[in-house]
């Protein structure tokens, strides 16, 4: 499970990045509109991002019986991170509003990794 505390950190870092790309360079591009699209994006990438660092030390010392679904848990995180704001960051920069039917995928991955989170401490 380290991997998920290692991607979390990447994710991390590239949350960071992102904010501050889009703080200085996209603010006076993109209006108000978008530059909000895009923080949310931002915002989200960060909260699951400390969302699989927490997976990761989780599964590696506290419930160590549920890793599995703890694995699950983290790879759908992933995958909410890749599709919701993703599809935020290219909504945003794109202005192809359509892009935007794509986030609430991302959105349910979040639901049910966190939800397998939960799942996980009642077993452990």
């Amino acid at each position: 499970m380290k991997i998920l505390i290692v991607l979390g950190s990447l994710l991390a870092f590239l949350s960071v990045s992102f904010g501050a790309f889009g703080a200085h360079v996209l603010k006076a591009r993109l209006g108000d509109h978008y530059l909000s699209i895009f923080q949310t994006g931002v915002q989200y990438q960060m909260f699951h991002s400390l969302g699989l660092i927490l997976i990761g030390i989780l599964a590696l010392s506290v419930f160590r019986g549920s890793a599995g679904t703890l694995q699950w848990a983290g790879w759908l995180m992933v995958l909410g991170v890749v599709l919701f704001s993703g599809s935020l960051y290219a909504l945003s920069i794109t202005r192809i509003d359509a892009l935007g039917a794509i986030t609430p995928f991302g959105g349910v991955a979040f639901l049910i990794s966190w939800v397998l989170v939960i799942l996980a401490a009642v077993k452990g």
